[in-house]
């Protein structure tokens, strides 16, 4: 095993990865689950030195080691592990929430006191079984910072992982961004453009087969989009009234992705007056009977449980009166 993992991080070392590279070993539960006893703890430090020395040599000029199951480890052997390592040249230790099961508060209190403890920075590697993953990759990041350490975290493009994900990068980032009280905190390594977010996602949801959800953060279809009457009147006169952040700060969708921007105002069986009159100049017509058409437009939206098609409302922009005689008594 141990000439295994020397060998492995040779090759990382080689890969042309700017001199960066990674020597891999699990913690204590791994030792009892997935190598079923062939390996103690003493073997699992012994091994990690073995592979961080032989990334140094392989010409790796940063080397982080990975604490599987790290969640589920006690402190005591977590900061054994990570000083062992960093004795050996490591320049970080990642926690792995390998079954997710971290929570915000618990993951931040242990960050903090690892981080402490071996004074090195710690990266978050945290999956969404529990759909907390961004929550405990910032929470884990603040550990680093209450310990005076740099944050490292791993992410995933539309939060694509396995079982139910990782942590996604653009909620990540904008938690940051625009997170009560986190702005003020945290500061990024380098510039973070986000205009090519509304690109970037659409095209990695096409490219793994996985769309994207109409919710997704920032990049969803529906993301920024308002029916309730008191939400659509409102975002019109200022989009920050229902609206943490621009939408125009992550750039524009692909064209061929859907036909409408990122800020949306719809008209429905939930919808107001405001929201119905933007929707029907956008589509450049004039109701023949505004009040009519508005209550058409509800009631179509409520019977067929979906949003109206452009058509639609123009028939009934066109024709309220005539449409209005197949819902007797459900019009007034």
């Amino acid at each position: 095993m141990e000439a295994i993992e020397r060998e492995e991080a040779r090759r990382q070392a080689g890969l042309g990865r700017d001199g960066h590279g990674d020597a891999v070993r699990p913690g204590p539960p791994g030792l009892l689950n997935k190598f079923r006893g062939r390996l103690d703890r003493d073997a699992i430090i012994r091994e990690t030195v073995a592979a961080v020395r032989a990334a140094k040599a392989g010409g790796a000029r940063t080397v982080g080691v990975n604490a599987e199951d790290g969640s589920r480890t006690d402190e005591g052997f977590l900061t054994e592990f990570a000083l062992a390592a960093k004795e050996a040249g490591a320049d970080r230790v990642r926690y792995c929430d390998t079954i997710g099961g971290e929570t915000p508060e618990r993951i931040r209190e242990r960050f903090a006191k690892l981080a402490s403890a071996v004074a090195m920075p710690v990266e978050t590697h945290c999956h969404n079984d529990l759909g907390m993953a961004v929550a405990n990759s910032v929470s884990g990041a603040l550990g680093d910072l209450d310990a005076g350490q740099d944050a490292w975290i791993n992410t995933c493009v539309n939060g694509i992982g396995e079982r139910s994900g990782n942590a996604d990068l653009l909620s990540t980032i904008l938690g940051f961004r625009h997170g009560f009280g986190l702005e003020e905190r945290a500061e990024f390594g380098d510039p973070i453009d986000l205009a090519w977010a509304r690109w970037f996602a659409p095209w990695a949801g096409y490219a793994f087969g996985r769309p994207l959800p109409y919710n997704q953060v920032g990049v969803g279809r529906n993301a920024f989009a308002h029916e309730s009457g008191i939400h659509a009147d409102g975002a019109l006169k200022d989009h920050g009234n229902y609206e943490l952040y621009d939408e125009a700060t992550l750039g524009a969708f692909p064209r061929d992705w859907h036909a409408r921007p990122g800020r949306v105002v719809l008209t429905g069986e939930y919808g107001g007056k405001a929201g119905f009159r933007h929707v029907m100049d956008g589509l450049g017509v004039e109701p023949a009977d505004e009040d009519l058409a508005f209550q058409l437009v509800q009631l179509c939206n409520a019977q067929t449980g979906r949003p109206l098609t452009d058509d639609e409302l123009r028939l009934i922009a066109a024709h309220p009166r005539e449409l209005a005689l197949l819902f007797p008594g459900q019009i007034t």
